[in-house]
């Protein structure tokens, strides 16, 4: 029998025409949601968002490290921890939601090398940070599609960095997508070790829209997910191209969930 994944709405796309995030926390749930996702958070309602989680009993799987900063430039380092640690701060009325991590860009003529060693310790950084404070920080691995200088677009480089860091803290997100777009195959990226992948996020190619509508395999994705053992939750990151609850009947579908 296949995997049971719970489903979480990536509210900074879907149910738009509820309102703001608290009126689409409460649109989700109406919806058949428990879970629910969106990015950053400083121009958010967080004392409505938060009064709407508590009143339905909706999770959130992730939201956003805001102000994003660098974890490759040392001269960002300090903005970086620094947005890491007022972001657990401002969330943990949220219910300490897990905290995506991206890269930041490429810095002119430095090297591989330390590229990586500079992400190493600022990630080092961030996830004593979240060890004191009871929260997981998501590494999020992006594509050069849509940013062409970004630093970390490599699921396999993104799961070194999880590893190199060594923080139970510190999980990768794997989003189906940006890997799409790399031309990566998750079968070949996640072997033996999804134990460091801690969310997944969907989109179908190529306009990252609900699975069901594009080409990516979702047989071989999900049957990659469930041999592997993957125990989380599945994030509907994608812009609905249908009501949203046709688009859910078309993910859960496709996905066979």
């Amino acid at each position: 029998m296949p995997a049971a994944y719970p489903l979480s709405s990536c509210i900074e796309w879907q149910f738009a025409e509820a309102g703001d995030l608290a009126q689409r926390i409460r649109a989700a749930k109406a919806g058949g949601f428990d879970l629910v996702e969106f990015h950053l958070w400083r121009d958010k309602p967080v004392e409505a968002i938060g009064a709407a989680l508590a009143e339905t009993g909706v999770t959130l799987t992730g939201i956003c490290v805001d102000p994003r900063r660098s974890i490759v430039d040392p001269a960002e380092r300090a903005e970086m921890v620094q947005a890491v640690r007022e972001t657990i701060e401002a969330t943990a009325p949220l219910g300490k939601p897990p905290l995506i991590v991206a890269s930041g860009f490429k810095v002119e003529g430095m090297s591989e090398e330390d590229h990586f060693a500079n992400a190493v310790a600022a990630l080092k950084e961030a996830a004593a940070l979240a060890e004191a404070a009871g929260v997981t920080l998501l590494l999020e691995p992006l594509n050069t599609r849509l940013f062409s200088a970004m630093y970390l677009v490599s699921t396999t480089l993104g799961l070194d960095l999880v590893e190199a860091v060594g923080s139970p803290n510190l999980r990768l997100l794997y989003d189906v997508w940006h890997s799409a777009v790399m031309g990566e195959d998750i079968a070949d990226v996640l072997k033996g070790r999804i134990h460091l992948v801690a969310h997944v996020q969907v989109a179908d190619m190529d306009d990252r829209n609900e699975p069901g509508t594009g080409t990516v395999d979702w047989g071989h994705v999900m049957g990659t997910l469930e041999s592997l053992g993957y125990k989380g939750s599945i994030g509907m990151e994608y812009f609905p191209t249908l009501p949203m609850d046709q688009s859910l009947e078309l993910t859960r579908k496709t996905l066979a969930l």
